[in-house]
């Protein structure tokens, strides 16, 4: 399914003027606050009803200015995931799954129900209520209500941004569940650059309401002109791999196109597929291959590009067999080392800078 946006609003300190298309899968919003992400996705939720846009899932037209087309909320076949999950307090979680069924054209079977109840691991949860769930739990209970009213596009506004850390850690491997087991298209806002690169096929960055970069995550997150959005703290860059072994000493070693990459354990089966998120600033570049170090990724790299930052650091883009990484070093170490484009070298990444959060499934 492709989805289309087109949506054009002036607000006061705002003009929203973004046009984008994505492929199916999960299309994450990034931006900092106030950059219009979700005045967006109210606008395709019809919670906002813009000066003038269209938006589509494939044929199923959600508004069409031009033409004078509006569907109702009601009628727009959209599920909603909140920060918060928005429980039913006084309903079970059977109760609050089920009422999400009466918003389908065709009530969801038990054999539906109980794929999305496994999909979300939430069958011992089932005779629970709100009150008696973690953060995590309450917005898998969201989800599963939002996906058994059928929808043809999922919204998510930053589902996660009220959980701390474990509980992101929790649900995260469930929403990748729900980007690989499905064919719904995936609207999710977020602020963090973690959970795009997990979670993300497509990224589209808003940036004071205009789309300053969109396409496929890999491509999006390896821009070394993207930094300044992602801030250089936060940038990174995605590697799709496979895991090729895990060793007795805590180490799993990840097949990729330009070697092989060690990271902390791992605990999916050699064979799997994955895709490891490579922060910036966790890459060092030399020229000679080294020696002596404690380091234990050294991978042959090829400069492709160099941007400089507004401090005194650099953005440098580097092929790494056919994958595209980042790292980020000082002005002063770019130029003492003659680094620019088509220079030969090698990226060295530390096994442990590999957090296990910035490991997720292929997608």
């Amino acid at each position: 399914m492709t989805l289309s946006v087109r949506i054009r609003h002036a607000l006061p300190g705002l003009t929203l003027d973004a046009a984008f298309d994505a492929p199916q899968g999960v299309t994450a919003l990034f931006g900092r606050s106030g950059a219009g992400k979700t005045t967006l996705v109210n606008a395709v939720a019809g919670l906002l009803r813009p000066d003038a846009g269209r938006v589509a899932v494939d044929d199923w037209v959600l508004f069409d200015t031009a033409r004078d087309l509006w569907l109702p909320p009601h009628r727009r076949r959209l599920g909603y995931v909140f920060q918060e999950g928005r429980l039913f307090p006084h309903m079970t979680v059977r109760k609050n799954l089920s009422y999400g069924g009466r918003f389908a054209p065709v009530a969801p079977n038990r054999r539906e129900t109980d794929h999305v109840v496994e999909m979300l691991g939430i069958g011992h949860l089932l005779d629970r209520r709100p009150g008696a769930l973690s953060g995590g739990e309450k917005q898998r209970v969201a989800v599963g209500r939002a996906l058994l009213s059928a929808p043809r596009l999922l919204l998510m506004d930053e589902p996660l941004a009220a959980l701390d850390a474990p509980r992101k850690a929790e649900i995260l491997p469930y929403l990748e569940r729900l980007r690989d087991e499905t064919d719904l298209p995936v609207l999710y806002v977020s602020h963090s650059v973690t959970e795009i690169a997990r979670l993300a096929t497509t990224v589209v960055v808003l940036d004071s309401g205009r789309v300053t970069r969109a396409g496929p995550a890999a491509e999006v997150l390896s821009d070394p002109a993207a930094v300044p959005s992602f801030g250089p703290r936060e940038a990174g860059a995605l590697v799709p791999g496979r895991i090729a072994a895990h060793h007795p000493d805590g180490l799993t070693e990840v097949a990729i196109s330009g070697g092989r990459l060690l990271i902390p354990r791992e605990s999916a089966a050699p064979g799997t597929s994955l895709r490891v998120r490579i922060e910036a600033k966790d890459v060092m570049l030399s020229l000679a291959r080294p020696e002596g170090i404690s380091a234990l990724n050294i991978l042959p790299a090829t400069v492709t590009a160099v941007t400089p930052g507004t401090g005194p650091g650099v953005a440098v883009q580097l092929r790494i067999g056919t994958d595209l990484i980042l790292a980020r070093i000082t002005r002063r170490s770019a130029e003492r080392l003659g680094i620019g484009p088509g220079l030969a070298c090698f990226a060295v990444v530390k096994s442990v800078a590999v957090a296990k959060g910035d490991v997720g499934g292929a997608g």
